[in-house]
Order: structure tokens, then C-alpha cells, then sequence
């Protein structure tokens, strides 16, 4: 039996007298707007130097909606390039980095025609890997000005993990490491081993629905012969059914659905992230799949691959096979035993605890040099 004594049991009920009474009804939030505010008070971040920005910044002529939050702006900046194309990421990191901001300056961003960046009466017509290039490059630009650092960490998760990749091959100058999550590497080969998982589990478990609808679309993404739409959302159907997008569930949804609770959101922008990952997925899809980085033997920074065991959405075996080819200053290899694509999410401890022990050891002096001090201060807080 516990026992208290009367000093404790008079202190306990003189911290319950002090708090607000509440009949339990008033808790509950009672929409999406009460909902955010909970959230958007527990991230609040109150440092006296601390960073929370939220704003639309220029890119190549298009607004594209970027934030910044930090609680120390010493701390080396992490910049996160969302996958898809088209599936953000800003808006289900209330949950996925938690954390993250106490040990780097944390931007993300919404690429062109992507999430906030969407604009339904403005839409984007100039969607193509090279401009998404010219974009991400300007955005680092606008990141170290920003910053007043020259050096960034740059985390690509799936078709943000192919251009994260090319800013590595590219520009190693910019980067302390590159972090490849969920890494494209030949977009082909992937699709082809996909599709050979999801026939395979669909045998093993005589799912003759699956069967049919997999053997349809057969020879699938083999020669050089492009590949519709169509059958890739078919077989993306069935490899996600299967386990092979999220380890033990049928889809992503559960990610989705966090972004309805984005205190970075709003209810537009709730509303029209889908159609506009419809969009991105339509322009950029069918040359996305014909990338492959299989060549690249080399690179010059420290880099880093966050894969899920269980990813065959973006096959894990095919990154891990070029990864033991790949010579680079630093390697690591970080598997996610109880993930599939999206371990950012499906293990969000593992994913912070390998950022903060493994990857920010890799940051130079995040002091800046003569000429970024000249660089204009930011402003620290800003939403806009």
C-alpha cells in the first residue's frame, strides 16, 4: 500500500488547487482550429534567441513556403527536402521532429507546386527536374544567406533524397553531409523488384485479385519502354498493401492523416495538398522514372543512408547495393528494422538519435565567415 504523509499530501493538493477547473467536456478540443492550438503551443518555442519562421520566400519567381525554427540559431542547419513527388513533409513534422530543433536550425520546404507552395489560381507549369535543380539550388542559397552558414546538412527522403543526392554530386562545398532516407537511386530496377515482391506475396497468400491485376501490367517497367501512370499506382497499390510503404499496414495513410493537424496549415492548404500532389505526381513522375544514379561511384562529403528494412515502395535493396559501392570520406549505413519507407514516421526515436549521434559530429564551426557575417541578420520570428 502507498503511504503518503500529511506535508505531501497538503503539497499535492495545493498544486491541484492552483490549477484551472475544467469540467472534462472543456478539454476535448472541439475542432481542427482548437486541435492546432494544442500543438502549436506545445512546439512553441520561447528561447530568448530562438527561430520560428514561416513564410513564402521567392524561388526562381514562384513563392514557395519555407520554415525555419530553432532554438539555439548556433546550432548547424538541417535542411529537408520532402519526397513524392509532391508529398510534404512540413506539415506531419509536429510529430516526426520532435526534438529536432534543440539540435539544429530545422528548415523545410515546400517545393514548387507542392503543399502551401500550391497555388490553385496561379498553378505551376514549369514542372521538370530541371527546374526543381535550380530551385533547390536557390533555396540552400537562400538558407546559408540566411543562416550566415556556410555549410548545411541537407536530409533527402525518397524523391527528395534523388535531388538531395545530385546537390551532394554537385556542390559538396555546400554540405558537412548528406543524409539519404528512403534513397532513389535506379527508379527502374526498384519498380521492377517491386513488382516482382507484391506478385510474389500475392501467390503466397492466394490473392487472386492481386494476381490478376499485377500480371495486367506485365512486362512492367522492363526495356525502355515508359511506363504509365496507371500501372504504377497499380502496383504501388499492391506493393503498399502488402507492407512494402509503411512495415505492418496497408498504406501511409496514417501519415497523411497528421497533416490535418499542422499548426503550419491551413484549412486551404489541408484541403488542396492531395490535388496538388496529383499535379507534381503527373509532370515530374514520368521522368523521375527514368533517373538513376547507379553510375555515381563517388562523392565528396560524408554521407549517410537511413534506410527501412522492410522498403520496397523505394527499394531498400538497390540503395544498399550502391551504397557498398559508393566511395566517400565518411559512409553509414543506418537500417530501420521495424520501417519500410517511411521511417522517418514509423520510428521517429531511432530517426533523432541517429541525426543527433551520428550526423551532427559531421558540422564544422558553424561560425561564419567574414564575408556571410556581412549576410543581413533574419529576422527571428516571422509567419506570414
Amino acid at each position: 500500500m502507498l503511504r503518503f504523509s500529511f506535508p505531501i499530501l497538503a503539497a499535492v493538493s495545493l498544486l491541484l488547487s492552483s490549477l484551472p477547473a475544467h469540467a472534462e467536456s472543456d478539454t476535448a478540443p472541439r475542432n481542427r482550429a482548437e486541435a492546432v492550438r494544442i500543438i502549436a503551443g506545445l512546439r512553441q518555442i520561447v528561447t530568448p534567441d530562438g527561430i520560428e519562421r514561416l513564410e513564402a520566400v521567392n524561388i526562381n519567381g514562384v513563392d514557395q513556403w519555407i520554415s525555419v525554427r530553432s532554438r539555439n540559431p548556433g546550432n548547424p542547419v538541417l535542411l529537408v527536402v520532402h519526397g513524392g513527388p509532391g508529398w510534404v513533409a512540413m506539415p506531419t513534422s509536429w510529430y516526426f521532429a520532435q526534438g529536432w530543433d534543440e539540435y539544429f536550425t530545422v528548415v523545410q520546404w515546400d517545393q514548387r507546386g507542392a503543399g502551401k507552395s500550391y497555388n490553385p489560381d496561379h498553378p505551376v507549369t514549369d514542372l521538370t527536374i530541371d527546374q526543381m535543380k535550380q530551385d533547390i539550388d536557390a533555396v540552400i542559397g537562400w538558407v546559408r544567406s540566411e543562416t550566415r552558414q556556410g555549410k548545411i546538412f541537407l536530409l533527402g527522403h525518397s524523391w527528395g533524397s534523388w535531388l538531395g543526392l545530385d546537390v551532394a554530386r554537385r556542390h559538396p562545398e555546400w554540405l558537412h553531409a548528406y543524409i539519404g532516407a528512403g534513397q532513389v537511386i535506379d527508379m527502374r530496377e526498384s519498380e521492377r523488384r517491386g513488382w516482382a515482391w507484391a506478385l510474389a506475396r500475392a501467390r503466397d497468400t492466394g490473392n487472386e485479385t492481386a494476381i490478376s491485376e499485377l500480371q495486367s501490367i506485365a512486362p512492367y517497367a522492363e526495356g525502355g519502354t515508359p511506363v504509365p501512370t496507371s500501372s504504377l499506382y497499380l502496383q504501388r497499390k499492391w506493393v503498399n498493401a502488402f507492407g512494402g510503404a509503411a512495415y505492418n499496414r496497408p498504406d501511409a495513410s496514417f501519415e497523411g492523416a497528421a497533416i490535418a493537424l499542422s499548426p503550419d496549415y491551413t484549412d486551404q492548404d489541408v484541403k488542396q495538398v492531395w490535388k496538388a500532389q496529383d499535379v507534381s505526381v503527373e509532370r515530374l513522375m514520368p521522368a523521375i522514372m527514368e533517373t538513376s544514379m547507379s553510375s555515381l561511384a563517388e562523392l565528396e562529403v560524408p554521407t549517410f543512408l537511413l534506410l527501412g528494412r522492410h522498403d520496397i515502395n523505394v527499394s531498400a535493396g538497390v540503395a544498399a547495393e550502391w551504397f557498398a559501392r559508393l566511395d566517400a570520406p565518411h559512409k553509414q549505413l543506418v537500417w530501420f528494422e521495424h520501417s519500410a519507407h517511411e521511417m522517418l514516421v514509423e520510428e521517429p526515436g531511432k530517426a533523432f538519435l541517429t541525426l543527433v549521434n551520428e550526423v551532427r559530429p559531421h558540422a564544422e564551426s558553424a561560425a561564419p565567415s567574414a564575408a556571410e557575417a556581412e549576410a543581413p541578420v533574419p529576422s527571428t520570428r516571422s509567419t506570414r
